[in-house]
């Protein structure tokens, strides 16, 4: 038997040499194939020198302890949550990613185009070199006004220009209730050039509200509606962007998959909650590297048994502005998978300014 201290949750080091290899085995076989590892497996081709009986009574010993599980329809053993959360955490040897996914994750991110475009692109990178489900968390961004110009189009409608601190420029339609003066329009743009500029969007709102309110502002009521307008079109747009990008959500139906097909309905309805996800993703928000979470750790999870693989980005000021990961089953090849998410998250944060 394996001594153990009464422990709940046992460490590395209280297995015996022998036990932490067959455990190590078993783990790494399951990981690689999805399927249960025998004792005849593991004495025909480990090197272990030992008999199947003696691997089977190491066997009954790790699963007696909870590290690993026998499914009823086989011999053989998995790894629990709890034995992979040990692997993980003590017997994980972490590969580097190779020179071709390093260039295949730079020269996707190097693609020309707005942020949001290298964020899918980073959402999609990972989840073809990772046959995961690839995560990103869009940055929480609140431009800066440089400049708010409102232009007539019709009658009802005028174009929002918005010119960013940072050069951004993007342009709304604003739809007016009524018909109004082009003198109004420019004096509204005036306004939000002379007393708006450098505060970012709620900002703005907020200074414009607190003038109009004191009776300070020279503004008359057509030309304080339209500053409003102009403002909210851009908090709104803001409020609507995705919080979450999510790519190959196709690669989770493989042929494992297919066997568990309610857990694969499970896993696919939780990721249509984007906003859930998020919320998870937030935690690794805080985490000086990349964060795992297996299984059951995770509440949004618990039900489709998958894990998460996730690690902040930062500016280049150092702050952290998203995350990035991967989703997918627990059996994903974490010492291959977690160097990556790494990577990609240093390489996403050089893009951010």
């Amino acid at each position: 038997m394996l001594k153990l201290q009464g422990m709940a949750s046992p460490t590395i080091t209280e297995l015996t040499s022998r036990a932490r290899e067959i455990f190590r085995l078993v783990v790494e076989g399951y990981i690689s194939s999805g399927q249960p590892v025998g004792s005849k497996t593991l004495a025909g081709g480990s090197g272990l020198n030992l008999s199947p009986a003696s691997i089977r009574s190491v066997l009954a010993d790790l699963e007696q302890i909870g590290l690993l599980a026998a499914p009823h329809t086989s011999a053989g053993r998995m790894p629990t949550e709890l034995g992979l959360r040990l692997f993980v955490d003590g017997m994980m040897q972490v590969a580097e990613p190779t020179a071709d996914e390093r260039a295949t994750i730079e020269r996707q991110l190097s693609q020309p185009g707005p942020i949001e475009a290298a964020l899918a692109a980073t959402s999609a990178v990972l989840s073809d070199l990772s046959a995961c489900a690839g995560v990103v968390m869009v940055p929480r961004r609140e431009p800066r006004l440089a400049q708010l110009s409102l232009v007539a189009l019709a009658a009802d409608r005028a174009l929002a220009v918005l010119v960013g601190e940072d050069g951004a420029i993007e342009n709304r339609v604003v739809h007016l209730p009524q018909p109004v003066r082009p003198s109004a329009l420019e004096e509204a743009s005036n306004y939000i050039a002379a007393h708006l500029a450098g505060r970012t969007l709620a900002e703005a709102a907020r200074a414009m509200r607190t003038e109009i309110a004191s009776g300070k502002s020279a503004l008359d009521a057509a030309s304080s509606d339209l500053v409003e307008r102009g403002l909210a079109v851009w908090s709104e747009d803001a409020a609507r962007r995705p919080v979450l990008i999510v790519r190959g959500q196709a690669n989770l139906l493989d042929e494992s998959a297919l066997g568990d097909i309610e857990r694969v309905r499970s896993l696919l309805d939780d990721l249509e909650s984007k906003q859930s996800v998020a919320e998870l993703l937030d935690l690794a928000r805080e985490a000086e590297s990349t964060r795992i979470f297996i299984g059951a750790e995770n509440r949004l999870f618990a039900l489709s048994g998958s894990s998460v693989i996730a690690s902040p980005y930062r500016d280049r000021d150092g702050r952290v502005v998203g995350v990035v990961g991967v989703i997918g089953p627990t059996r994903l090849n974490y010492a291959r998978v977690v160097p990556m998410v790494d990577f990609t998250a240093q390489s996403l944060g050089k893009l951010i300014g």
